[in-house]
């Protein structure tokens, strides 16, 4: 992907009829198309409507532009924005318009963002935060979102790295004065920080986990017997039919995902196979996956009737109801998925265990982050016991540091980080 000297443009907002659309315009050349479009180049951040003419005078739209000069834009580039009028013809027409200039392409797939990292607008977890934006469909996802974008995680590591900074010069100091008498023992200093980092470390790696399970849906499991009205259930909780149900056992036998918005946290909803002892072979594979899927889950919902015990033992996080409120002749802590009696109390009590999850996530949201914060916590657990060993061994105490500081640089993008661009990039669309 070239970055100099090109002059980039895309549809910025979604194809089809609109009201209005947008076409970004990136690079050099920004303002020579506003001149060139419009007659002039508007001042930058000041809206002006103008008449866009094509290279014969053709009129093609009225449209509102908006230029951001150098170092002042999304990429850091001289940018320009057309709010046409959100006709398909209309914005072809520009489109067409613009590809015929000369020193104009089309963009590529998170160009504009990639442009905005190169140039040092945007670090790589924000543009991680800001695909996450794009594709948040909670309240949940888009403030977890809004923290990685608005650049938490690299203040953050920003943070850690000038610790361990200072930490490797009171080590490198003490080295390049080994043969005189330094008064201060740097010791002290070096490890207080080292341990301050690493304290903070653990327990971002601690909520990874979480974090990512906000961004891919915490996963509820609803287990039962046979014809005990999972399925049932799982259509009152999605609001329409997702499972096939019947008064036959054995119905459901694959687990069939529902993905909803529950109280702004993201759920994906599991109707396992009916567990049982069974001689069906297509059933047994069933109830198999449905066993292991729901141990994997976040959350439990056992369904059991009569006093049933669950039909294997609940974590303390789980729930437990009676099923068929509408037939059982204990409707204590009963559930009926076919009139709803307890539906509302269980979202209610389903959102709350939830939200407490949620609670524990980090500001980190991705496995990269966790894995480049053990490489840097390890670095720092190393550099400690070679610090123990005392003055002789602080040459090998500094390596272990710039470990740190290099795995923490990964998180930001500074190192280690050209292989994962393609694919970051490839999943933002062209005109973003």
């Amino acid at each position: 992907m070239a970055f100099e000297n090109d002059t980039i443009f895309a549809l910025a907002t979604a194809p089809g009829k609109a009201g209005v659309a947008v076409i970004r315009v990136s690079g050099p050349l920004a303002a020579t198309v506003a001149a060139t479009l419009a007659g002039s180049t508007p001042e930058p951040r000041i809206a002006t409507l103008k008449i866009l003419r094509d290279a014969a005078g053709t009129r093609l739209d009225q449209a509102l532009l908006l230029y951001f000069a150098e170092k002042a834009s999304f990429t850091g580039e001289a940018v320009l924005e057309l709010h046409l009028h959100g006709s398909v013809a209309v914005v072809n027409r520009v489109l067409r318009v613009l590809s015929d200039m000369p020193g104009l392409r089309l963009a590529e797939a998170g160009e504009f963002t990639r442009r905005a990292l190169e140039n040092g607008v945007m670090d790589l977890a924000q543009v991680e935060g800001l695909a996450d934006l794009i594709d948040a469909e909670t309240e949940a996802q888009r403030r977890q979102a809004l923290r990685v974008l608005s650049g938490d995680l690299g203040g953050m590591a920003e943070r850690w790295r000038r610790d361990l900074i200072r930490a490797a010069a009171l080590i490198e100091a003490t080295i390049d004065f080994a043969d005189e008498d330094v008064p201060v023992d740097v010791t002290p200093e070096v490890t207080s920080l080292l341990e301050g980092v690493s304290a903070q470390l653990t327990a971002e790696i601690a909520g990874v986990e979480t974090a990512e399970r906000i961004r891919n849906g915490f996963e509820v499991a609803i287990i039962g017997a046979p014809n005990v009205g999972k399925s049932t259930l799982l259509n009152a909780l999605a609001g329409r039919d997702a499972a096939i149900t019947s008064e036959y056992a054995g119905t459901t036998r694959d687990v069939i995902e529902v993905r909803m918005d529950l109280a702004g946290i993201p759920v994906t909803l599991l109707d396992t196979a009916g567990l049982r002892e069974t001689d069906d072979v297509v059933e047994g594979i069933g109830i198999e996956r449905a066993k292991a899927r729901a141990e994997r889950a976040d959350l439990r919902i056992f369904l059991i009737e009569n006093g049933d015990p669950p039909e294997f033992t609940p974590k303390p996080n789980d729930i437990i109801r009676t099923a068929k409120a509408d037939v059982a002749s204990n409707r204590a802590n009963a559930i009926s998925g076919k009139t709803g009696e307890g539906v509302e109390d269980l979202v209610s009590e389903v959102a709350t265990k939830l939200s407490t999850l949620a609670g524990r996530s980090g500001v980190a949201t991705r496995e990269r982050h966790r894995i480049a914060m053990i490489r840097a916590d390890e670095g720092l657990s190393a550099a400690r016991a070679v610090l123990a060993h005392g003055a002789d061994h602080y040459d090998i105490a500094a390596e272990e540091l710039r470990t740190a500081i290099r795995a923490l640089d990964s998180i930001v993008g500074r190192v280690d980080v050209e292989n994962l661009l393609d694919e970051i990039f490839s999943s933002f669309c062209i005109g973003k």
